[in-house]
């Protein structure tokens, strides 16, 4: 967790953040246990100050790849929002606006809203809506949505995407597509809470580690030339860890068994298209804005669906039970698919 006092005097985060927005009542809470996991002693100990009414949490709490911001005044007598959105919009990457199904009474979530388009007209938005179990009634719900919606839309300024969501311990819905929406402007957050891989195989467990190395490696890559030599040591790097994850000894004859696996028409594919990344870093101007953006999305791809294949090779290494080429060339393009959209 970082230090919260010397937070409340940066401008901006190193995380991507997700600000959640809504009433006391609204979920907040529980959408990030569901989120993440955490069962809600290791996210009360977890969330620390930051305004005088507003909190943040890092995840994973032990090495952090992202930050959710709780502002948890709204609606409460006597509160004033102006501080904690003139401390909070400036560092938030996309805010989650949480409205109950059963209570139609959203005047200071509209007003926030309102005042946060006006600051930063183009931050993302999404609404979601809360508590459907509290309004049984089919049409009943439809009404209070359409409503709600109607109203947020206009404070807002424009149309907003939105999802009914469930959070009822152990029966949560619609998770997944949030982290699809989330995924259009912050894939690294997608990635980081999506279902995929937690289950089965067991990749949540390095997940955060496949991300790290991910994120290193499209930061590597934003300097012309530099990439060619820092990509490949930041992949080589996440293989080896994930090796000791798996308690495997990654030799050369591993590492040769798992190219063959994995294919290389694979690794050309993507080296092809690397170094013509690399050339366009070189023209002035517009390559080294646009080409360094692409080389960068390109490497932070390649190299999570490289982590993601090479954990399901090494735990069946490990157990004895090789992976098949066809299911393993199959997992990295699901997962370059995934990263893709960063």
């Amino acid at each position: 967790m970082s230090d919260p006092s010397a937070d409340t005097q940066q401008t901006a985060s190193p995380l991507p953040v997700v600000w959640l927005l809504g009433r006391t009542g609204a979920g907040k809470s529980s959408l990030v246990r569901a989120l993440t996991g955490l069962d809600e002693i290791e996210l009360g100990s977890g969330f620390a100050p930051c305004t005088r009414s507003a909190a943040v949490f890092d995840f994973p709490p032990d090495r952090p790849l992202m930050r959710f911001l709780d502002t948890r005044g709204l609606g409460e007598a006597g509160y004033d929002a102006a501080e904690d959105l003139a401390q909070c919009e400036a560092r938030s990457h996309a805010i989650l606006a949480m409205a109950r199904l059963d209570d139609p009474v959203q005047a200071d979530l509209e007003a926030a809203l309102r005042e946060v388009r006006r600051r930063k007209p183009r931050i993302r938005v999404i609404v979601l809506h809360t508590a459907a179990a509290e309004v049984p009634d089919a049409q009943a719900r439809f009404r209070a949505r359409a409503a709600t919606q109607a109203r947020l839309e206009r404070a807002a300024g424009g149309a907003l995407p939105w999802l009914e969501i469930s959070l009822e311990p152990g029966r949560a819905q619609g998770l997944e597509a949030l982290c699809d929406l989330l995924g259009e402007t912050m894939p690294e957050v997608a990635l980081l809470l999506g279902r995929e891989g937690q289950e089965g195989d067991g990749f949540a467990a390095v997940r955060g580690e496949v991300l790290r190395h991910a994120g290193a490696a499209a930061a590597a890559d934003l300097a012309p030339l530099v990439g060619a030599v820092a990509v490949p040591g930041v992949q080589a790097a996440m293989l080896r860890a994930l090796a000791r994850h798996h308690g495997v000894d990654w030799s050369r004859s591993h590492a040769a068994e798992f190219a063959a696996a994995l294919g290389l028409g694979t690794a050309l594919r993507f080296g092809a298209g690397y170094a013509l990344r690399q050339a366009a870093k070189l023209v002035p101007v517009a390559g080294q804005t646009l080409g360094a953006a692409a080389a960068g999305t390109a490497s932070f791809a390649a190299t999570y669906a490289l982590g993601r294949a090479a954990h399901r090779w090494l735990a069946g290494a490990a157990a004895g039970a090789p992976v098949s080429e066809a299911e393993l060339r199959a997992l990295y393009r699901d997962a370059l698919r995934r990263a893709e959209r960063r």
